[in-house]
């Protein structure tokens, strides 16, 4: 007889299950309509009408799963395995909208939304290209909602579903026995991950994703142009949607940059995790298939080159998704997903894609425009194709070091990645980097399949003493003693000084100056190359900003009181971070630092630090910065940093550690418990040897455990157990240590704790479990009432000009904008004039 379980929803969850099922047969159907269309009389358009309608189904489902989801979601519907997850009754709404994608199912569903979007727009516009286009984006709809079935077909799991109920995903906890388990147990969801709790994550994601979905376009433009013999016509409309797709993923790249740099306390904006070489991989690639395509387009050059590059980019997008999805980054990227069991349809995805390409390219090469003539030097198309290299190199070394993992997983090596990837992949790719802003400067000058030899050398070496002039002005106040205006005089550039940075400074100050050079042309009429301008100045202002925060960014809280904060904190961050008593100011550079308190909201605390600028006795500046710490039950300490924006500098401040604030009342009942009525309330810590706790008058190291501790007048038997947590209490005026072994004892299956009192200081200590899953223990410390002085440990960095790197990427993305406006009206106009010419005809 099956159980009835109270205060289950469970229609939200079939419903969305039906749409799950309605979307996926749908986009079958499509594609296999399509299909036919594609191959078939071409006079008869029931096979189309079939396809339309099955695709505009299609989209009508998969918006009727995002309803479904996102009710179960805001009702709070914990029964339902997705939302008890990823969610909780504490998230704001915009936050509900995060936990939304947080999951692998959530996401997909994202990536299925886009990738309508984009079909629909094609069927409306392609025209006589949209059966064969429409075809491959369908296969790809295919694919990815088969991830979010949820079903078993001959005892393999087909993909995963966002409507699982909890008692489903976890049948063998034994609370699902019990009818009224959602009310008894299930009063909460787990939250949404504490880092994602970021406006730039409600917004980064679905960018990223919709810059993931737009790569199918080009793609499927080359599919279609070689399927059906079209095999020059598809670069024509491939190249606007090759242009969205770069503008869209940059932005969701750099979003991402800003989200680390606003919400994680690394200290930066990108780190070179895997998952970020994931969504760069790709891009990299396409942003040289769309200068390819646009070589081939005006000079009919360099066609193999243009279609691989596109229909690879694609591939990898694939191959990112692997990557990022089957857990075989698990152990190398804090952002990976966990395997959920669709490696399988993952890398068949990835294969099916891949070998249609190869297939294609195989049947059509011999029809292919290979052009004998070579590429006059002096030609733009000729240094457009060198740059379109070398980032395709650039993009080889990144994934060559990404796919570490999957090479010792397919070859059974013990490759070990980088130790320290940022300085690693800095060092590879900063020549990459210099060689593509040299090569996007002077290319400009010159036209395409000829160009004046004189008038090149005339604009190159003005622009090019130009640029010496500005880099030597940009180093002094970036590189060198300039600087000490933001840093202080104790700031000396040398000592992150590389004399690469000064090289790659001046390859973009001159890929700057050059593209300015163009966009000074459009003053004249000449708008043509307007967009192309406008994106190089904006990827040049990029590379100065981020050459320059990376390098000569600065940790102006230095610990020069010799507090040791214990092992928790290594020789680096001991250096870096400052211990701030609360109301007592610390001079820290050219700042006072105050720590004035801290202030709840839901489940963050904001710790309010006031800086202040003072000179002869007189308060130039102030101003408080309010970095975040959550208190999480499974994560420890989650920080996010606050920033204070200035024109040519931040200053970025976290905290590193901050006191325990919650309460230890559930301990009380443990038996050989003692009046603590003359002590302020409990305080419980989890804590590991080489510890360290704080309080006003010192602090408290976990120096080791005896597995032998000795109880007076208490014998102990075979099977007692009695453990003491070894202590130092060190003072903070005189530094004397104090040893001190609270004793956790289990004797005749009874819990007793017996507690050490530290006088002196006011102090009692009780060691009240041993945590072996987590390698922990855990112990209360309590304290008699009197001055209580909070405190924080904190970290501040100064960084100089980062304003370059993100107002560059907006003008970045604005020259796409123009770049893609510009292929349309192209595109619309050759459309036309074939058109009239038929007409003629």
């Amino acid at each position: 007889m099956d159980i009835q379980f109270v205060g289950e929803h469970l229609l939200p969850g079939k419903l969305g299950q039906f749409f799950i099922v309605l979307a996926f047969g749908a986009s079958l159907l499509s594609t296999v309509a399509y299909y036919f269309q594609t191959v078939k009389d071409k006079n008869d358009l029931s096979w189309r009408q079939i396809a339309r309608w099955s695709f505009r189904i299609q989209s009508v489902a998969v918006i009727g799963i995002i309803a479904s989801l996102f009710y179960i979601i805001y009702n709070h519907y914990f029964e339902y395995n997705y939302a008890w997850s990823h969610s909780s009754k504490t998230l704001p709404v915009e936050y509900m909208i995060s936990c939304f994608w947080e999951g692998q199912e959530g996401s997909f569903l994202l990536w299925a939304f886009w990738q309508l979007v984009i079909g629909n727009i094609i069927m409306r516009t392609a025209k006589d290209w949209e059966d064969s286009v429409m075809t491959v984006i369908s296969l790809s709809q295919v694919f990815i909602l088969s991830m979010l079935l949820g079903i078993e077909i001959f005892g393999h799991r087909i993909g995963s579903s966002p409507f699982i109920l909890l008692r489903e995903a976890m049948q063998d906890a034994p609370i699902f026995k019990d009818p009224e388990y959602l009310v008894k147990y299930i009063t909460d969801g787990k939250g949404l991950n504490p880092l994602l709790q970021n406006y730039w994550m409600v917004i980064h994601p679905p960018t990223l994703f919709f810059g993931f979905a737009s790569m199918v376009a080009p793609f499927a433009y080359a599919i279609a142009g070689l399927w059906t013999k079209r095999i020059n016509e598809w670069t024509k409309p491939a190249i606007p949607w090759a242009l969205a797709a770069s503008m869209v993923l940059g932005a969701g790249i750099i979003m991402g940059a800003f989200w680390a740099y606003e919400a994680l306390n690394f200290g930066g904006f990108w780190a070179w995790d895997p998952v970020e070489n994931a969504s760069l991989i790709p891009w990299l690639t396409m942003i040289s298939a769309v200068h390819v395509l646009i070589i081939f387009k005006n000079t009919g050059h360099s066609y193999f080159t243009a279609l691989f590059l596109t229909l690879i980019s694609y591939i990898l997008v694939l191959y990112a998704s692997f990557l990022t999805r089957s857990g075989i980054l698990g152990e190398t990227s804090v952002h990976a997903f966990t395997d959920l069991g669709m490696m399988g349809q993952l890398v068949a995805y990835l294969v099916v894609f891949l070998v249609i390409s190869v297939i294609l390219i195989i049947v059509r090469w011999k029809k292919m425009p290979f052009t004998e003539k070579e590429e006059n030097i002096y030609s733009r198309e000729f240094w457009m194709f060198i740059g379109a290299l070398v980032m395709t190199l650039s993009c080889l070394q990144v994934i060559g070091f990404t796919s570490v993992p999957v090479i010792n997983k397919v070859f059974g090596t013990n490759i070990a990645p980088p130790l320290e990837p940022v300085a690693f992949y800095n060092q590879w790719q900063m020549p990459f980097a210099i060689v593509v802003a040299i090569l996007l400067g002077f290319s400009q000058f010159m036209k395409y399949k000829k160009s004046d030899t004189g008038k090149f050398w005339i604009s190159t070496g003005v622009s090019f003493l130009m640029s010496i002039i500005i880099t030597a002005i940009i180093s002094y106040f970036t590189l060198f003693s300039g600087l000490k205006t933001v840093f202080g005089e104790g700031f000396n550039g040398s000592e992150n000084f590389n004399w690469l940075f000064v090289v790659l400074i001046f390859a973009a100050v001159f890929g700057v100056l050059a593209n300015l050079n163009v966009l000074s042309d459009a003053i004249k009429g000449k708008y043509k190359l307007t967009g192309s301008a406008i994106a190089h100045i904006g990827f040049g202002l990029m590379l100065i900003g981020a050459v320059v925060a990376a390098s000569q960014n600065k940790v102006i809280s230095i610990n020069t009181s010799g507090f040791d904060y214990g092992s928790q904190f290594d020789a680096k961050n001991k250096r870096e971070n400052i211990l701030l008593w609360k109301n007592e100011p610390m001079k820290i550079n050219n700042y006072t630092v105050t720590y004035l308190g801290d202030s709840t909201k839901g489940v963050n605390t904001y710790y309010r630090v006031n800086y202040k600028v003072i000179e002869n006795n007189q308060v130039k500046e102030s101003f408080d910065l309010y970095p975040l710490g959550q208190q999480n039950p499974s994560m420890g300490l989650v920080a996010s940093p606050d920033t204070r924006h200035y024109l040519t500098h931040d200053i970025y401040t976290h905290v590193s550690s901050v006191p325990k604030k919650e309460s230890a009342d559930e301990h009380e009942s443990h038996e050989g418990h003692n009046d603590d009525e003359e002590y302020e309330k409990p305080v419980s810590y989890k804590v590991s040897i080489g510890d360290t706790i704080f309080f006003d008058e010192g602090k408290v190291i976990v120096k080791g455990i005896n597995r032998n501790a000795q109880l007076k007048d208490i014998p102990l038997s075979g099977n007692d157990l009695a453990i003491g947590l070894k202590l130092e209490i060190v003072g903070n005026d005189d530094h004397k240590v104090t040893a001190i072994e609270p004793v956790y004892l289990i004797k005749n299956n009874s819990v007793f704790s017996f507690a050490k009192k530290m006088d002196e200081f006011g102090l009692k200590f009780k060691f009240v479990n041993v945590l072996p899953a987590e390698h922990k223990f855990e112990m209360v410390m309590l304290k008699k009432p009197g001055k209580q002085k909070d405190y924080i440990i904190m970290k501040a960095i100064v960084f100089p000009y980062i304003n370059f790197l993100w107002s560059g990427t907006i003008i970045m993305v604005i020259g796409f904008a123009f770049a893609i406006s510009r292929r349309i009206k192209e595109l619309t106009s050759s459309k036309d004039k074939e058109k009239n010419a038929r007409q003629v005809a």
